[in-house]
């Protein structure tokens, strides 16, 4: 009789620490909204890995153009609180602002060891892919010989004028990145080099690609991703060109919200899906998206790529700060030069 008694005690202590331990493994839980620049083709991937990760989350992505999105978030900041949680858009610059306006919440990451970018110290964002801003063209339709091979010739050969085209950095934040760069690397003149090149403005790396199938434009500035995904999804011909100027490397990052701003409040929730987009885990995840890791030696590259480090050997370098203290010195100067009216 003392045996079963004692049985049922050790029971009805243990079944509460089971239930209570089962439901800590289960993860987190509650609604998080992540606004991202990321393409559509790449988050869908992502969407699956983090609903087995976290079951218990409701995780919902708005994906538009970087510049769609910062009007976002100054409209819902004039009215009080963001309509995300985290945000992952395309260019650094942004975080600073965010940082400065308090609008961010700081956490430090068990997987900052691991990155191979610069994060912030205070651990407001996290860089979390990387795009590379290269040209491409169409083996079919062009001689690689004939048309330009670095970034200064996109904007300075004269025969390809007229059939050269590009994203708007106005709405596009890896363009804008891209751009600030060429600027500090070639000067002001090469805003009036692209007006002088009549550079097409294209509204999507869609369009982008479709002039290059089409030969309505002989090449095109572009991030690496889509051409990588293209051939890998549709088997197609394009080529990327890695500048021999230097590719753009463009490390993106992931912040949280703080709970003044953000949409739902949910902060565990939000850390631990940022933690899950650090690790080994969530990189594959990117890279499968076709995008590079920002984790020290990852195993894995984008299908069809070259090596992290073999795009960065003499890469232009991107001055963040520059980025947002000149955005609309910038933007003001490309659409006066560069945009064809």
């Amino acid at each position: 009789m003392k045996k079963i008694i004692c049985f049922v005690l050790i029971l009805a202590f243990a079944i509460p620490l089971i239930y209570a331990g089962g439901n800590r493994d289960r993860g987190p839980s509650g609604r998080i909204v992540i606004y991202t620049s990321m393409y559509d083709e790449a988050i869908e991937n992502i969407k699956r890995e983090l609903h087995r990760k976290f079951p218990r989350c409701t995780i919902e992505f708005v994906s538009r153009g970087t510049g769609i999105i910062e009007g976002y978030i100054a409209t819902e900041e004039a009215a009080g609180r963001l309509g995300c949680d985290i945000l992952m858009i395309a260019e650094q610059s942004y975080s600073i602002e965010l940082k400065e306006k308090r609008m961010l919440h700081s956490f430090r990451s068990n997987e900052a060891s691991s990155l191979a970018f610069d994060y912030d110290p205070d651990g407001y964002w996290y860089p979390v892919r990387i795009s590379n801003m290269v040209l491409a063209y169409n083996p079919l339709r062009q001689n690689r010989n004939a048309i330009p091979n670095s970034f200064y010739d996109f904007a300075n050969d004269a025969r390809v004028r007229g059939a050269v085209s590009m994203r708007n950095p106005l709405v596009s934040g890896t363009t804008l990145a891209a751009i600030s760069a060429l600027r500090d690397k070639y000067g002001n003149e090469y805003f009036q080099a692209l007006g002088r090149q009549r550079v097409i403005i294209d509204y999507g790396s869609s369009e982008s690609t479709r002039k290059l199938e089409t030969g309505e434009s002989a090449v095109v500035m572009i991030l690496e991703e889509s051409i990588l995904r293209k051939r890998q999804e549709e088997n197609s011909r394009l080529e990327i060109i890695y500048p021999s100027d230097g590719a753009i490397v463009i490390p993106s990052n992931i912040m949280i919200i703080n709970n003044r701003w953000s949409a739902n409040r949910n902060t565990a929730a939000a850390e631990a899906i940022v933690e899950w987009f650090l690790s080994p885990e969530g990189q594959n995840a990117i890279v499968s998206g076709w995008m590079h890791s920002v984790r020290k030696d990852f195993p894995r590259l984008p299908h069809g790529s070259v090596p992290t480090a073999q795009i960065q050997d003499g890469s232009i370098p991107v001055n963040w700060n520059n980025v947002y203290r000149q955005k609309n010195e910038l933007r003001n100067r490309f659409e006066d030069y560069a945009i064809r009216r």
